[in-house]
C-alpha cells in the first residue's frame, strides 16, 4: 500500500488502521485490502526513517497488509465451496457441495448501496440484521456493503468489498499471498485455485495482531482470471473496532466464507464499477532489485558468533529479516539494501547525520517499536553512500514487532548495527 515509492509505505495493518469514525475506518480497510491505497505519510524523523526502510520491502508490506483481505493456514484443498439453495422464506441458506463460483449474473449498469446491502443480506444464512452501510458502484471509491448480523449466537459485523486488479500484476499476486507469520501472527491461512482459474484466500486471525483485544478477523478474498476482486470480512463483534466481543468466533465458517466470496452476484457488481480510462491494460514487469535471499545470507554472515538463527525471511527484493537467539531471548533483526536512494537523502539524513571520510552518511535511532508489541523497542542504523546506495538495519527486543518484549534490549548493540550497515559485503549484492 505505498504512499509513494520515494516516501513511506506505512504498514497500517499493525497499528491497526482504523479511525474513530466508522465509515472512514471501513474505507481505510478497503484501501488496504482491495487496492493498497491510502496509508499515512508522517513527516517526523522516525517516520521518515521507516519510510525509506519500507520502500525496500514494499512487497512484504503489501503481503502483510493483505491479511485484511484474508488468510488461513488450514489447507482447504478438497473442501468444497458451499452451495446456495433456496430457503423457505425466499432468502438463501447454505449447504456444502459446490466447487466453483456461481456463474455471474448479467451485470447491471450500476448498483446502489441499498442494493448491495440487500444482496449481502440475502446471501447470508437466516438471521437478524441490524445497522448497515454501503457505497454503490458509481462512487469515487470502490463499492462495499457492511451489515450487523446475528444468527442467534451474538452480533457480528460482516462486510464485502469490490475492486478490479490487473491480472498478473504485483497487486493481484499480493492480494492472494499469505503473510509471513513471523511478522503477522494469525491462526490459519490457505490459498486454493478454483476450477475456473480463480484464486481464493481464506484467513482466520485477529483485528489486533498484538492481541490487545480478543476481536477476531476472518476473511475470504477472491481474484478471478479477469481481475475481479471480492473481499469478505467478518468479526466476532458488532464492529471491527470499538465494540465488545459478542461471541467466541465470527459467524461464518471457512466454508461459508468461501460460499459468500464466490457468489456469482458479486462478479456482476465488480463488472459494474466504471473503468478508469487511465488505468494500465497490461501488468508491468516484475520490479528488479537485490535478491532478498542474498540479503538474508549476508546478514547472517555479519552476525556475532554463537548467535542462533531461529527464523528468516523469504526472497523479497532488497529486504530480509532474521530472528536470532543468544540464549537470553529472541530478537528480530531486519534490513533493507536499496540502490538509488539519493532523492530521499535530504529527508533521511539531516544536519545531525555523521559524514565519514568517504562521504558515507550515518544516523542511528533508538525508540519504541512501531507495531504495538508490549515493551518493544527498535534500534536502527541507517547509512547512505555517495551514489545513493542505502543500507538500513534495525533490531528489536522481541522476536516479532507485534508480540511482547522477550528481553530488555535488542540483541545487537548500536555499534554492531552500525558495523553491519557499513559492511563492504553489501556492495557485492548490487
Amino acid at each position: 500500500m505505498p504512499v509513494d515509492d520515494r516516501n513511506h509505505d506505512h504498514d497500517r495493518y499493525h497499528d491497526h488502521h482504523w479511525d474513530t469514525d466508522h465509515e472512514d475506518r471501513f474505507e481505510e480497510r478497503l484501501g488496504e485490502a482491495l487496492h493498497q491505497a491510502g496509508g499515512a505519510y508522517e513527516t517526523d524523523r522516525r517516520a521518515l526513517v521507516a519510510a525509506g526502510e519500507t520502500r525496500g520491502h514494499r512487497l512484504l508490506l503489501r503481503r502483510r497488509a493483505a491479511v485484511v483481505a484474508g488468510v488461513a493456514s488450514v489447507a482447504l484443498v478438497g473442501l468444497g465451496a458451499a452451495l446456495l439453495v433456496p430457503g423457505g422464506d425466499g432468502r438463501q441458506s447454505v449447504a456444502t457441495g459446490a466447487k466453483t463460483p456461481v456463474a455471474s449474473a448479467t451485470p447491471k449498469a450500476s448498483y446502489t448501496g441499498d442494493q448491495l446491502i440487500g444482496i449481502l443480506e440475502r446471501l447470508l444464512p437466516r438471521g437478524e440484521f441490524g445497522s448497515a452501510e454501503a457505497r454503490g458502484t458509481d462512487e469515487r471509491l470502490p463499492p462495499y456493503a457492511q451489515v450487523v448480523y446475528n444468527d442467534g449466537k451474538g452480533k457480528a459485523a460482516i462486510a464485502v468489498g469490490f475492486n478490479r486488479v490487473l491480472p498478473g500484476s504485483e497487486q493481484a499476486r499480493q492480494t492472494i499471498a499469505c503473510p509471513d507469520k513471523t511478522l503477522t501472527p494469525f491462526d490459519s491461512c490457505a490459498v486454493t485455485r478454483l476450477s475456473d482459474g480463480s484464486a481464493l484466500k481464506i484467513f482466520q486471525g485477529y483485528e489486533y495482531p498484538d492481541r490487545r483485544a480478543d476481536t477476531k478477523l476472518w476473511t475470504a478474498n477472491l481474484v478471478t482470471p479477469k481481475g475481479q476482486q471480492v473481499s469478505v470480512s467478518e468479526w466476532n463483534a458488532a464492529a471491527e473496532k470499538g465494540a465488545p466481543v459478542s461471541r467466541a468466533e465470527p459467524p461464518l465458517s471457512p466454508a461459508r466464507l468461501r460460499t459468500l466470496a464466490t457468489a456469482g452476484a458479486w462478479l456482476g457488481v465488480v463488472d459494474a464499477i466504471p473503468v478508469d480510462p487511465r488505468a494500465p491494460t497490461a501488468a508491468p514487469a516484475q520490479p528488479s532489485g537485490i535478491d532478498g535471499g542474498s540479503v538474508a545470507s549476508t546478514l547472517v554472515s555479519l552476525l556475532p558468533k554463537g548467535v542462533k538463527v531461529v527464523a528468516r525471511s523469504g526472497p523479497d527484493s532488497g529486504y530480509a529479516y532474521v530472528v536470532v537467539d543468544d540464549g537470553k531471548g529472541r530478537s528480530l533483526v531486519q534490513i533493507n539494501v536499496q540502490p538509488n536512494m539519493s532523492d530521499v537523502e535530504g529527508q533521511l539524513f539531516g544536519a545531525g547525520a555523521e559524514t565519514l571520510a568517504d562521504g558515507t552518511k550515518v544516523v542511528t535511532h533508538e525508540g519504541p517499536g512501531e507495531k504495538g508489541g508490549a515493551g518493544v523497542v527498535m534500534w536502527t542504523a541507517d547509512t547512505i553512500r555517495t551514489d545513493g546506495f542505502r543500507v538500513v538495519v534495525s533490531a528489536f527486543n522481541s522476536g516479532s514487532q507485534v508480540t511482547a518484549a522477550t528481553r530488555t534490549a535488542p540483541m545487537l548493540t548500536a555499534k554492531q548495527l552500525r558495523a553491519i550497515a557499513l559492511s563492504a559485503k553489501w556492495r557485492g549484492l548490487g
